[in-house]
């Protein structure tokens, strides 16, 4: 039965570049999802957006010699092109400065207004003399009140990952400047009263016992501290604009309008496609909807109490999320990823060093989920030699070079199937179940690990029939061997379409077929090996290139934390 997925990836913030760390914890996993729930036939609606409000862009925009709004344009269209050339297959990849996103977000702030959840309060708040601005939350550093993590940002410790209020650091001194002349000044704001929403939250989150550990153990330890009222605007001018009188000088709180956008990107993707106005039929009273999310673990408060408390606090029917996938930290040679610091490996130059798929891979082998993984680019090449090129691509090229070389450009005529092509595939079919079931259930690890089992399965096919052998004294017996083996290559290219679409392409043009859509293989895996006919015409594809250990010392070198050996970014 056909069912409806709606999908949403954390939005990325508007600096550019990210870095592999943003691309597994989000983007990556829910790519994967999607690709494989469109092959099994569901209806999905892929969404994704630049996050592109508050003081992080102002600053970042001034130094570039840029208005802000000139700036988050440019790099809206960095992260799209570059997002496309790691082959993420959003439906709609917009942007949180969006019309839509304003018109909604002062929609649903009307609603929660007038449902009393809006409370009007006069608040002290940390005004940099320095600077001359107030400051932003995360524009204020010091010691965590409750680990002691002494680089603690004042909306959020990254270490323990507690909400906090800037005003309750120790030490606290300003990011931008590095002044510790702070004073504490008065300003007027808007607060959700979180408080009031409490229950109904509690009562959401205890009835998703589905969800992972990691998920469910962050929203519990901020229902069990308590849920504290919410500051949403902020004394800045780039934003969505508060639309309430004697508000005229504020916005909406970064972290307010931005989950908004998912729905309003829907809306905006509904009105750049006339095949789907339906945007409403995804978040309206859409009880036939399965609506995932994805995000690293620093994302899990704003979407399991936040973004809830806005919803249900609205009183109209709109769809909470049905499954939160939550991700660890992926690290680079045992430290953190920094984007400020420049360390690690970044989007745009890893795309210009090896292929998307080759990134794909490896990430999805090592996703984070269970607990932190290391990014290392020793045991990446170690991954992509073993796995891609020595696994599945030596099986691909030995299999139809050999059938070029005896029988042609053509998929081999005559033999029939003996009894190993059958236990072959009823072993297949066990661990193509698996395969399905694992990334039905979001378990990317254990999907890609089974589908490496299934590729090695390829190689041991060929070392029990030794076509090289038979062919010297049974050639209608190798032609069925080879066929079998053509087939089980176009088999196992259909089957690594949801995490490494490029090579997946390159078989399937090798074996003359439309790259696009690509389906679910049907009637078991014995079915599959009868796919493609004798007489069907076929080329050779494209070798996986391995990465030698001259590269991996050159890229150790290049990428060691040094920015003065970082490419540049612009």
């Amino acid at each position: 039965m056909t069912k409806k997925i709606l999908i949403t990836s954390a939005l990325p913030y508007i600096d550019w570049p990210k870095h592999l760390g943003n691309l597994v914890g989000s983007m990556l996993p829910a790519d994967v999802y999607a690709r494989f729930n469109r092959m099994i036939g569901n209806t999905v609606c892929f969404i994704c957006a630049t996050d592109e409000h508050g003081t992080p862009a102002e600053l970042a925009a001034t130094a570039a010699g840029m208005g802000v709004a000139e700036y988050c344009r440019v790099k809206h269209r960095m992260q799209s092109e570059c997002y496309r050339k790691f082959m993420l297959s959003f439906d709609h990849f917009g942007r949180s400065s969006s019309e839509n996103n304003i018109q909604l977000t002062q929609y649903l702030h009307g609603r929660l207004d007038e449902n009393d959840f809006i409370e009007k309060r006069t608040t002290r708040q940390v005004y940099s003399v320095t600077d001359r601005r107030f400051l932003p939350d995360r524009y204020i550093i010091g010691d965590c009140p409750f680990c002691g993590y002494s680089a603690a940002r004042g909306d959020q410790c990254e270490n323990c990952t507690r909400l906090l209020n800037p005003t309750k650091l120790i030490n606290p001194a300003s990011s931008i400047s590095g002044t510790r002349t702070l004073e504490v000044r008065e300003s007027t704001h808007l607060f959700l009263k979180q408080s009031d929403l409490m229950p109904r939250i509690r009562e959401w989150i205890d009835n998703n016992r589905k969800w992972p550990n990691l998920v469910r153990s962050i929203a519990n330890s901020w229902l069990n501290e308590g849920l504290e009222d919410r500051c949403i605007t902020r004394d800045l001018k780039w934003g969505v604009p508060v639309n309430r009188r004697g508000f005229e000088d504020k916005v909406f709180y970064v972290w307010f309008d931005a989950p908004i956008a998912y729905i309003a990107e829907t809306k905006s993707w509904s009105d750049q496609d006339p095949a789907h106005r339906d945007w409403r039929s995804w978040w309206y009273d859409a009880s036939d909807v399965t609506y995932v999310q994805f995000m690293a673990k620093d994302n899990i408060p704003f979407h399991t109490v936040s973004f809830p408390c806005t919803l249900l606090g609205s009183g109209e029917p709109w769809k909470l999320p049905d499954y939160i996938k939550g991700f660890n930290w992926l690290t680079y040679n045992g430290g953190k990823f920094s984007t400020s610091q420049k360390r690690g490996v970044f989007l745009d130059r890893a795309i210009e060093l090896f292929p998307a798929d080759y990134w794909r891979y490896w990430l999805m082998f090592n996703a984070p989920e269970s607990q932190d993984a290391d990014f290392t680019f020793r045991s990446f090449a170690g991954t992509i030699n073993k796995d891609l090129a020595d696994i599945l691509g030596n099986f691909i090229n030995r299999t139809f070079t050999f059938a070029l070389k005896h029988f042609g450009s053509e998929i081999p005529r005559g033999g029939e199937f003996s009894c190993i092509e059958r236990e072959l595939a009823k072993d297949l079919d066990r661990m193509v179940c698996r395969y399905r079931d694992y990334l039905e259930r979001m378990k990317f690890r254990k999907a890609i690990s089974e589908l490496r089992s299934i590729w090695m399965s390829g190689n041991g096919y060929l070392a029990r029939t030794e076509p090289w052998l038979v062919i010297k004294k049974d050639r209608k017996r190798t032609a069925a061997i080879i066929r079998t083996a053509i087939n089980l290559s176009y088999l196992f290219a259909t089957l690594s379409y949801p995490v490494i679409p490029a090579i997946c392409d390159r078989v399937i043009k090798a074996v003359n077929l439309r790259t696009e859509p690509v389906h679910w293989p049907q009637g078991g895996v014995l079915g599959a090996l009868r796919c493609l006919n004798p007489g069907h015409p076929i080329t050779i594809p494209l070798p996986i290139k391995k990465i030698s250990a001259v590269e991996v010392n050159k890229l150790e070198s290049e990428f060691d934390g040094s920015d003065s050996r970082r490419a540049s970014v612009n």
